[in-house]
């Protein structure tokens, strides 16, 4: 059963055919063609508010052309590809792994004891915040 999306404006009873969502960090306004899932801070608009649609001053409206072909396009589908490589990808570290403390040392070969967590502390590492400090 297919459920039909109307339009976000008050008392309008029209089907939804654009959705429009906000760049607000490059005060932008872009309208594209109905996104497949409904979306917070999404708006689902009708050809005519979509017609209608006019911008704050200051800000843009980018209008991207309606899907007539009723699928995913290839950019939709390399988009996808690229976040399911970017998620197979083991994350880079920020912090060097294994610190502890040295006891004992032969030749370029070291041994390195762990140190206890210490009690209450959020990273576990008595004496390090959780982050590297910045540079000023």
């Amino acid at each position: 059963m297919s459920v039909v999306r109307r339009c976000s404006r008050t008392a309008c009873r029209q089907p939804a055919v654009f959705t429009l969502t906000y760049v607000y960090a490059d005060s932008t306004a872009v309208l594209g063609p109905l996104a497949a899932y409904v979306e917070p801070h999404c708006y689902d608009l009708c050809a005519m508010h979509a017609d209608r649609l006019t911008a704050p001053r200051g800000w843009e409206v980018v209008r991207l052309p309606a899907d007539t072909t009723g699928g995913p396009g290839s950019d939709d589908l390399e988009a996808l590809a690229n976040a399911v490589r970017e998620a197979a990808r083991p994350p880079q570290a920020s912090e060097p792994v294994g610190q502890g403390i040295e006891t004992h040392r032969r030749g370029h070969l070291r041994v390195v004891k762990s140190e206890p967590p210490a009690p209450g502390h959020p990273s576990g590492r008595p004496g390090r915040p959780d982050r590297p400090p910045q540079d000023a």
